[in-house]
């Protein structure tokens, strides 16, 4: 198998080793608009450089995959399906809905494949929280709290690309909460906080922010998240039921410690960002998608996820800007 990998950052570094790894890829061929980037990881994993993007396409590749800046995702989407390729494509879709929509009717015409990048499905924590959910363990579930706290910002550049915090961050909440518990999320409370650097004012974004989430079910759910966050890297998912609770992101890197005189202490080695704390589950997506280009499984997590889940961000922006409870069935898409 031979795969088009489009931009060579530090996510795409990750999964260019990681597909190189794969006893099922051949041969990986690789492209940036900084080519003296793509020639270095090229050498470093044994891919070949291709000129540019249109080379991706007329190279003969068997997929695509995309971890390029956001702005540029719906419409490689769009020309892999097109081109009739199966692709995988960091989250977002796009920024906004009308480029998600764009897109994804785009593959629903190609017949293709989209595999979307919420890694935190293929993450063994995730995965046996949802197997508590649904097996019973927990019996009726009540309450999730569900957080994503980074230990420094972005650079100030990046926050007017980004989407702001609900749709670059707390979307991984949203749809990881949607796949864990089964059910939809149709009402929002949402609040923002700009007092840390002035650069999150500036951009008209938000350092810090909290929602209250209601499930289809009446579950109740928060979701918090913050830049800066000085302990460490810091997910985790708490589910407490009416028979017992269990969490997720709980061991001995996770950067908290207890003030009571018998609890535990803080982590020696706290989790410093996304890609060491996830690093098996951004290996699993990959595999789970080479798998799907052989045709060997189903989609494990294919657009509409990313629409729902950017729905649920949409409704919780329009919340914090005019101070109300929004109805994500408010957030139609077009």
């Amino acid at each position: 198998m031979r795969i088009g990998l489009i931009g060579t950052g530090r996510i795409g570094t990750f999964h260019a080793a990681s597909l190189c790894r794969n006893r099922e890829v051949g041969s990986l061929v690789v492209t940036d608009a900084d080519t003296a980037r793509a020639h270095a990881l090229a050498e470093r994993v044994g891919a070949t450089v291709a000129p540019g993007v249109d080379e991706i396409f007329t190279w003969g590749v068997d997929a695509v995959v995309i971890t390029t800046a956001t702005s540029a995702h719906a419409e490689l989407i769009g020309r892999a399906a097109r081109s009739g390729l199966p692709v995988f494509c960091e989250k977002p879709i796009a920024v906004d809905l009308p480029g998600t929509m764009a897109a994804l009717r785009e593959v629903e015409r190609a017949g293709t494949v989209l595999q979307m990048g919420f890694q935190r499905r293929f993450d063994a924590g995730y995965t046996a929280a949802r197997e508590a959910v649904r097996s019973g363990r927990l019996g009726r579930l009540h309450t999730v709290r569900a957080m994503t706290s980074d230990p420094a910002p972005p650079p100030a550049g990046y926050l007017p690309l980004s989407g702001g915090l609900f749709r670059d961050c707390l979307v991984h909440d949203f749809d990881i909460l949607r796949w864990v518990t089964g059910r939809e999320i149709v009402d929002v409370h949402a609040v923002g906080s700009d007092a840390g650097p002035a650069m999150f004012r500036e951009a008209g974004d938000v350092d810090t922010a909290a929602a209250l989430l209601t499930l289809d079910d009446g579950t109740l759910a928060t979701a918090t998240a913050t830049r800066l966050n000085g302990a460490g890297y810091d997910v985790r998912m708490e589910l407490a039921g009416e028979t017992d609770q269990v969490a997720v992101g709980l061991d001995d890197r996770t950067p908290i410690a207890s003030t009571e005189p018998a609890g535990p202490r803080a982590a020696d080695k706290p989790w410093t960002g996304f890609l060491e704390r996830f690093a098996p589950a951004y290996e699993a997506e990959l595999a789970a998608f080479v798998a799907v280009v052989r045709g060997e499984r189903e989609n494990p997590c294919g657009g509409n996820e990313a629409l729902q889940a950017l729905r649920v961000a949409e409704a919780c922006e329009v919340s914090r800007r005019e101070r109300r409870g929004v109805r994500v069935e408010e957030i139609a898409p077009e």
